[in-house]
């Protein structure tokens, strides 16, 4: 052959390879391994536990929600309980400041508790030697009748205070107002059979009057 016919048949050492085409790619492209396709598989992700970290700070928020609960409960109880203390204090004071009696009385309650003492120890003394009901109820008697010479006003309040109490209780309200009716009527019977006996005795003294001045008439 022609050298330079050889020359011209010879590919240029530059020129880029030829594509391959589509035989050629399948001819050399190896079979897909066991269990691999070509469809993208579906991604099925089992669910987690708590991590150690997330269970503490758990426990943390039980934590600090119990105890926020728990100061809570302890505060309104202590509120209540302020509460209830100063209502008391208030109605202790408000009663006590009710029984004093008013400024234009003129009354003095250090002297006047001081004579209603003396006058129920006085009636204890003199009903030493009855028996247990009289002994009971003497000291009362002469320690009230005292008291409502001495410090009227006073006495009233705190009967006003102790009949308030009793309205809370309809048997002692009963009770109290069978005594006071009794009693009552026994001081009332009292003063009538003591009026009575007065005026008898003051018709006897006007018969006696009267037959001394007879007598002495007669004797001149």
């Amino acid at each position: 052959m022609d050298p330079i016919k050889e020359i011209r048949l010879r590919k240029p050492i530059y020129d880029a390879p030829p594509e391959p085409t589509a035989r050629e790619i399948a001819a050399t492209t190896p079979s897909p391994a066991s269990g691999i396709t070509d469809k993208p598989q579906d991604k099925h992700s089992t669910p987690r536990g708590p991590t150690p970290a997330g269970r503490l700070a758990t426990q943390i928020k039980r934590s600090r929600l119990f105890l926020h609960a728990y100061a809570v409960k302890t505060e309104d109880t202590v509120n209540k309980g302020m509460d209830r203390f100063m209502d008391a204090e208030h109605s202790f004071t408000s009663t006590i400041a009710s029984l004093a009696p008013p400024k234009e009385s003129n009354e003095k309650l250090l002297p006047g508790s001081i004579y209603v003492l003396v006058a129920a120890m006085a009636g204890s003394i003199i009903s030493r030697n009855r028996n247990i009901l009289i002994r009971f109820v003497t000291p009362i008697l002469t320690g009230v009748t005292t008291a409502n010479y001495v410090v009227p006003r006073t006495t009233e309040n705190v009967g006003n205070l102790v009949w308030d109490f009793e309205k809370k209780y309809p048997v002692v309200r009963d009770n109290h107002l069978r005594i006071s009716h009794g009693v009552r009527h026994f001081i009332e019977t009292g003063k009538a059979h003591s009026q009575m006996g007065l005026a008898m005795a003051e018709e006897k003294v006007q018969d006696v009057r009267e037959s001394m001045e007879e007598w002495v008439k007669k004797g001149r």
